[in-house]
């Protein structure tokens, strides 16, 4: 069954000299406004305790540009303004939810330069698109048709560090769910092989940073040497940032592909619930795990998963996965990560462990499917006192569905006998 969801569609565009001007104005705009606003706020709370709405923040906009010093705020549009300030609400809405930190201020160099226009804030007519306060439309570079028939509700011009103009417009474009499939897959996350899938295929690590880590150490030794404050230190950095945007793109082109291959060929997914952010403090490993970047792969899995009618199932972080025997059941107590292949004691037979562990995490997908709940396996007993590791052991030899199986996106765990 067709349904409409609202899709992003992201092209590299050209603009003028006079829109780059206008442009880099509103961004230094979107940046002082957001800034200004959460200085505000934190000062009502801290000397009045007194919390500030958007509305209140709306109003002192207003204000602001009235001042001689702030003037300068009412020659750009107004509408990236008020959505900076709608941005800065939902930062708060975040935190005050616990689903995110405190807002940050942002800087100017660090932080992105973008500005958003909602419909009163853009025209758009016969394919072309013009921003307020412009003369003359964008030169976009259609690298692919927007649906026929869309109209953007919402635009977001943005400029990346090394210098590039993207716009991105968002669209209602209507998704047909993928052929019906009786195909499961289970993705093992990795370095060496970027994933191993269940059926014994191991798709290998492209490692972008790696083949660009030469031409990026020669671009940021070129910087070093540049005096700071100059033109040339400011052209040096643009080369470092093409290194890298051309690093990112690559990556991101690379998982794109191989997460709509997966979606496509199979009806459940089923992967890891991996704390990525924990992972990165091993320094030996950070920037292996940093340029894998799973937490984009899964990012994506999940998104189109939702879109084309496929389920993906995250089992639990703590489900040992490659200690685990897929013939016997049987748990090893330590399995080192330079172990590639293992013999079980139990039944003698020979993992490799990245295969074994994607077939393990694929059949406690299926059993999450199956019994339409999560288990996680349990730590510690509180009535026996005895180690989870080896009641885990003894109870995996009647196989491993009653063990532990996984959970559903959006889903609850549960822990079961």
């Amino acid at each position: 069954m067709t349904r409409l969801v609202k899709q992003a569609f992201k092209y590299r565009f050209y603009p003028t000299g006079e829109q780059a001007a206008e442009l880099s104005r509103t961004f230094g705009c979107v940046r002082l406004v957001y800034n200004k606003a959460l200085e505000e706020r934190a000062r009502a709370w801290h000397e009045e305790r007194r919390r500030v709405s958007y509305v209140q923040s709306s109003a002192a906009l207003t204000g602001w540009k009235k001042t001689e010093e702030l003037a300068f705020l009412a020659e750009v549009s107004s509408v990236p303004l008020q959505q900076a300030l709608r941005h800065l609400q939902t930062a708060f809405s975040n935190f005050f939810a616990k689903r995110a930190r405190y807002p940050r201020f942002k800087s100017r160099k660090k932080s992105r330069a973008s500005a958003e226009y909602t419909r009163s804030g853009f025209t758009w007519r016969d394919g072309r698109l013009t921003l307020a306060k412009m003369a003359r439309p964008l030169d976009i570079r259609w690298s692919r048709p927007l649906p026929e028939g869309a109209a953007p509700t919402t635009v977001t011009v943005s400029r990346d560090a090394a210098g590039r103009w993207f716009v991105s417009l968002l669209c209602e474009d209507a998704v047909v769910p993928a052929p019906a499939t009786t195909a499961a897959v289970g993705i093992d996350a990795g370095i060496t092989s970027l994933v191993t899938l269940s059926t014994g295929e191991k798709i290998a690590n492209p490692q972008h940073e790696r083949r660009g880590r030469a031409r990026l150490a020669r671009a940021q030794r070129e910087l070093s040497r540049k005096a700071k404050g100059s033109i040339n230190r400011e052209k040096a950095r643009r080369r470092v940032a093409k290194v890298y945007a051309r690093i990112a793109d690559r990556r991101r082109d690379f998982l794109h592909k191989l997460t709509t291959r997966l979606v496509r060929e199979n009806q459940t997914v089923v992967i890891e619930d991996l704390t990525v952010r924990n992972m990165l403090k091993n320094h030996s490993l950070a920037r292996a795990i940093s340029d894998a970047s799973w937490t984009e792969l899964r990012w994506m899995l999940e998104y189109k998963c939702a879109w084309y009618g496929r389920e993906l199932v995250v089992i639990d972080r703590f489900f040992p996965s490659s200690k685990l025997c897929g013939a016997c059941g049987a748990v090893c107590e330590s399995l080192p990560l330079d172990v590639r292949e293992w013999t079980c004691d139990h039944c003698g037979a020979v993992h490799d462990r990245d295969v074994n562990a994607a077939r393990n995490i694929l059949a406690a997908g299926l059993a999450a499917t199956a019994c339409g709940g999560g288990v996680r396996p349990q730590r510690e007993s509180s009535r026996t006192g005895r180690s989870s590791v080896k009641q885990e052991t003894r109870r995996a030899t009647a196989g491993l569905p009653r063990l532990w199986v996984g959970e559903k996106v959006n889903g609850t765990s549960s822990a079961i006998g």
